[in-house]
């Protein structure tokens, strides 16, 4: 399940890429504009940059805007670097592989079987998808008076 962490940096991320190029928006106005709580959005726009998603710049013209076009960065990757692996069960996961402690064995245990293919359907639709692909499949009726910085 995506968790609010998760859900909120895609709320901000898609913000940002509604920007236009080079604009940089306050995390206050980011925060305001999708219902997220400031401070949490703070530690979540710092993870996010750290992973390379977004660059921020500090002082009264500062803000934060994406690193790179929104068509470069993929859904799955962003979950990944705030929620962890996208599989619903460790012993499913590609990136941190944890044997299940009540499993006697893996080859023939039934949820894991299910759940390799559930992790492997969820992956083909984020990895495949684009943070331009998802702002745009939105609605395109979204107010174009960000209060952006000037």
């Amino acid at each position: 399940m995506l968790t609010k962490k998760g859900k909120y940096g895609l709320k901000a991320l898609v913000h940002l890429s509604r920007l236009p190029e080079g604009q940089l928006a306050f995390v206050n106005d980011i925060a305001v504009r999708n219902n997220i709580p400031k401070k949490f959005l703070d530690a979540i726009l710092g993870e996010l940059r750290n992973a390379g998603f977004v660059v921020s710049r500090k002082g009264k013209d500062g803000g934060y805007r994406l690193a790179r076009p929104a068509s470069e960065i993929r859904i799955g990757h962003v979950i990944r670097v705030l929620d962890g692996p996208l599989a619903p069960l460790a012993c499913a996961s590609r990136t941190q592989y944890q044997r299940c402690d009540d499993c006697t064995d893996e080859a023939t245990c039934e949820v894991r079987h299910m759940m390799l293919e559930v992790r492997q359907a969820i992956a083909n639709v984020l990895d495949s998808r684009s943070l331009a692909a998802m702002r745009d499949a939105a609605n395109d009726d979204f107010p174009t008076d960000l209060a952006l910085n000037v």
